[in-house]
């Protein structure tokens, strides 16, 4: 308490006795016996009262210890229960809780990790997928002021997130391999590169990157089967010198449809696991021939670069024409590109029956096309602007993945605002920095014609920059193959449209996109839309809703056992349905992997100034901790004022002297 405050607690006490005085004593010669207690409760009172407005307080010192933070992270994924480490890591907790030494020094939390992590009391083990980065990320953002350590329970392999091994980490880590470390002899197929389409008697390559752990010198059998039969085999050799091979397999398209693959190779003497021995994949195969013509009034780069990618497919053919030179019949193209038309191309729109694209640019005559009934029209200026590509992921009129559209230069157009009726659009305009949902690339059906709009020339530079990044045209050449597959197709639009692949992973996590239109071909919000899948091989059937999302609807499965499901998609109320087939591949990426991966986790603990202990040395890892003098307590000093006071209490102790006073001055007869 400060000595101000007690100065003041000295005048309130002189000013009450001095008040209380004045009233009873003062010009009272001879004040009987009862003026004392009087007196007294009255100097009580007015001293409590001013007590309350000088409200005494006291400085207390608090001394806290803290104690650094040990985080113990588990890996909860499927690979801990594959090298049945299940035990082991239930006592190994156990045993570091139940250490006394190591509870006194550090705080002790455990947190299980796979895809994400979290505090964990049990671990079930059956998360698909490791994210060790993400983990050790995540408690050196949570303990940002308690530079505590980690003790990390894995077997070091990665399937998700960046790389752990260069991981900057302000704790020190300490791996405890968990997993066998012994290595054996194992052959996989890493990898498989394959087209998902191919054309009716047409050969496509299947390409399979081996690689090889081991020894000794091996000899394996890469074969490729579809529907129990061989279809392909090629004999390997490898050895500790050469562990990697290559091969390539050109196969037969002879039957249209999806048709399943399965890649394997022969399992090895005393090879332990036969998992990554085999990947399966799918070819759609598509009965199409397509005749296309690209017709402009200008020399541009983008109807070379056009013409190529639409001819990487050999079923297709190209001619290219001068609006002025084309003296042919346009109605023998399945699909026709108008490259920035003008009114000399009035004829050939109004002649056309077959579906086509319109690209604009710097030399288009908006004034013409906004004279078209197209469902579509912009308010333009002269002046030409540069617009830049936004991925739609709720695009739904065909399969199209993103290929990095975001990165690519951007197209070329007159400045102005589009306008457009009913459509769907790949790729929104990004001007100078802002996002915005003004088309880029959008299709367009009316009736029975298709026809698509991209909005700005320049396209030739984005086959480039894909070439840039890829070293390759193949996903440039495959984002037009699927917008000239699309509009070079006769089939009627359906009403409902189901976005579906026709293969995936277990475990993978399966995203279904729905479209569904009214009477009048336009999206309809209203709708209940529910999945009906059974799965043939055990004849279990289970119902899923859709939920609307923007413009689509949208579900996701995850957990689906490996095998062959039917499906069917029904809007409730109507008697519209899509249905169709797609298959589970039994895979699991936790179950590649044949031993620990230590020589990983040893140079993430060299990296962190930690160490690599194996599973025989839990006791050693504690004793390591207990005497590692880099973990110390800390004592925290708070400084905090306390109320000497209870207002409650001396308000209502006021009241009842008060009272108390009246009372007596009554029985006194003093009022």
């Amino acid at each position: 308490m400060s000595i101000t405050t007690l100065l003041y607690i000295l005048l309130t006490l002189l000013l009450s006795v001095g008040i209380s005085f004045f009233q009873y004593f003062f010009k009272i010669k001879k004040a009987p016996k009862n003026h004392i207690i009087l007196f007294f409760l009255r100097a009580v009172s007015i001293f409590l009262l001013f007590l309350l407005f000088i409200n005494p307080q006291i400085i207390l010192e608090e001394t806290t210890n803290i104690k650094p933070k040990l985080s113990v992270l588990i890996d909860n994924s499927k690979s801990t229960s594959f090298f049945k480490e299940e035990q082991f890591i239930t006592d190994f907790i156990t045993k570091i809780k139940s250490n006394k030494q190591l509870s006194d020094k550090f705080e002790l939390d455990v947190y299980g990790f796979g895809t994400q992590i979290q505090q964990l009391d049990s671990f079930s083990f059956t998360d698909s997928k490791t994210d060790i980065s993400k983990a050790i990320s995540s408690i050196n953002n949570l303990h940002k002021k308690n530079l505590g350590g980690m003790v990390l329970l894995t077997d070091g392999n990665q399937t998700l997130g960046e790389d752990y091994e260069f991981l900057n980490s302000k704790q020190a880590v300490f791996p405890l391999v968990v997993g066998d470390t012994i290595q054996y002899k194992d052959i996989k197929i890493s990898q498989l590169n394959v087209n998902k389409y191919s054309y009716l008697n047409n050969k496509f390559p299947v390409e399979a990157f081996i690689n090889y752990e081991g020894r000794t010198q091996i000899n394996s059998e890469f074969s490729i089967y579809k529907n129990g039969k061989k279809v392909f085999s090629k004999n390997i050799k490898l050895s500790p010198e050469n562990k990697s091979a290559t091969v390539t397999a050109n196969l037969t398209s002879d039957k249209e449809g999806v048709h399943y693959y399965s890649a394997s190779l022969t399992k090895l003497e005393g090879e332990k696991n036969i998992r990554n021995n085999t990947k399966n994949f799918i070819v759609e195969v598509i009965d199409e021939q397509a005749k296309v013509l690209i017709v402009s009034s200008i020399v541009h780069p983008d109807l070379g670069a056009l013409k190529k990618s639409i001819e990487t497919n050999k079923q297709r053919k190209v001619d290219l024409a001068q609006i002025n030179a084309f003296k042919g019949n346009i109605n023998e193209y399945q699909f026709v590109v108008f490259y920035q038309p003008n009114q000399y191309f009035k004829s050939l729109l109004t002649e056309r029956t077959s579906n086509f694209i319109i690209i604009t640019g710097a030399k288009t005559d908006w004034r013409f096309i906004n004279s078209l009934d197209l469902g579509f029209s912009k308010i333009f200026i002269q002046q030409s602007e540069n617009y830049r590509p936004i991925y739609n992921s709720n695009f739904l009129t065909y399969l199209q993945k993103d290929i990095g559209f975001d990165g690519f230069p951007p197209l070329k157009d007159k400045f102005g605002k589009v306008t457009t009726t009913e459509h769907q659009s790949l790729l929104y305009q990004n001007l100078k920095g802002i996002s915005t949902t003004d088309p880029l690339l959008s299709t367009f059906e009316k009736g029975e014609s298709k026809y698509a709009v991209i909005f700005g020339e320049g396209i030739w530079k984005w086959r480039a920059s894909s070439y840039v990044k890829e070293n390759s045209f193949e996903s440039f050449d495959e984002f037009i193959g699927n917008l000239t597959q699309y509009l070079s197709s006769s089939k009627k639009r359906k009403r409902l449209d189901v976005k579906l692949e026709s293969l995936y992973l277990a475990n993978e996590n399966i995203g279904i996109s729905a479209l569904y239109l009214d009477k009048n071909y336009k999206f309809d919000a209203r709708a209940s839309l529910e999945l009906r899948l059974k799965n043939t091989d055990t004849g279990i059937q289970k119902v899923y809703p859709f939920s609307l999302v923007n413009t689509s609807y949208q579900l996701n499965l995850e957990g689906l056992d490996s095998g062959n499901y039917e499906y069917r998609v029904i809007v409730e109320g109507q008697s519209i349905s899509k249905s169709g087939t797609f298959k589970v591949a039994d895979f699991e990426v936790e179950q590649q992997f044949s031993s620990a991966n230590y020589k990983k986790l040893e140079k993430l603990a060299n990296r962190t100034e930690g160490k690599l202990f194996f599973k025989n040395q839990e006791n050693t890892l504690f004793e390591n901790l207990i005497k590692d003098e880099r973990f110390f307590t800390v004592q925290k000093s708070n400084t905090k004022k306390q109320d000497l006071i209870h207002w409650k209490w001396i308000l209502f102790t006021v009241v009842g002297l008060l009272a108390l006073e009246w009372f007596l001055r009554k029985y006194f007869g003093k009022i």
